[in-house]
């Protein structure tokens, strides 16, 4: 697993020594974060079949969901045991059928962050207020069922919940649609000023080692709660543990089970 910039030229080199230098059948994935790699395997010579995407999400020792992303040579053998390799970790992955620069989850980030930032700097909600809009409403929703489900649910639920709710709702959302793409954020250095102000304004009395410890105190409650849950599980057991890659030597850390750990003789206890 390649971690290091987002910046092509750099990963057309580092993948040129990888793939020169691995042997033949090991997977070799990149955490790019947004760049597709068959925008940097042009100069791997020996087997750019064995590489993809395995793209995590931070704080990456928590958080689940692992985007794998093959290029159009990936082998099915690599794609299969990059998605093996994760599910042995208890990590959720999702594979992509095609290329697209962000991958799914970014540019989903992407869209509500630039009405986010719309609504900010057009003075229609505060910061402090935006961020309560989602994790007090949607984002609550979104963390157990996801938007295909919830619109599903919306439309009364059942296998035609779905089609209910496009029917109803989808008029009122197309509309909403035009303003918002009308109203899209405005990328000029006054807008970007403005939001900074108030989001310099919002996050100014945020103790952060404090929400950093309770977001992660909260994460891990959810992630048990869910992984009870048989309509909400993927398989991911409290039993299962992650792998950890220290200088070179492999620890073995249960998230679940485990909060506060300290690092003795080259192992996490």
């Amino acid at each position: 697993m390649q971690n290091g910039p987002e910046r092509v030229n750099w990963k057309e080199d580092l993948f040129e020594t990888l793939d020169r230098h691995t042997r033949s059948g090991v997977v070799i994935a990149s955490s790019s974060s947004g760049l597709p790699s068959s925008a940097f395997i042009g100069r791997c010579q020996k087997d750019p079949s064995r590489i993809l995407i395995g793209h995590p999400f931070n704080p990456p020792h928590l958080i689940p969901l692992v985007e794998v992303v093959p290029h159009s040579g990936t082998t099915q053998n690599c794609i299969q045991g990059a998605l093996e390799f994760y599910r042995s970790l208890g990590k959720k992955p999702i594979l992509l059928h095609k290329e697209i620069p962000g991958f799914v989850s970014n540019r989903l980030q992407a869209a509500i962050n630039n009405e986010a930032y719309s609504l900010i700097s057009r003075g229609i909600v505060s910061a402090e207020d935006l961020d309560a809009a989602v994790t007090s409403g949607p984002g609550l929703r979104w963390a157990l069922t996801g938007p295909i489900a919830t619109n599903a649910l919306g439309g009364g639920g059942g296998i035609e919940g779905f089609d209910n709710r496009l029917d109803r709702l989808g008029p009122a959302i197309r509309s909403w649609e035009e303003d918002i793409l009308k109203h899209r954020f405005d990328w000029s250095p006054d807008c970007l000023d403005e939001l900074k102000r108030q989001a310099r304004t919002s996050l100014q009395s945020v103790n952060w080692s404090d929400m950093v410890a309770e977001r992660d105190d909260v994460l891990l409650k959810l992630l048990k709660t869910k992984a009870s849950v048989p309509t909400m599980s993927w398989e991911y057991s409290i039993k299962k543990c992650l792998t950890v890659c220290l200088g070179w030597k492999p620890c073995y850390v249960c998230v679940l089970d485990c909060v506060d750990l300290s690092y003795i003789d080259g192992r996490w206890h």
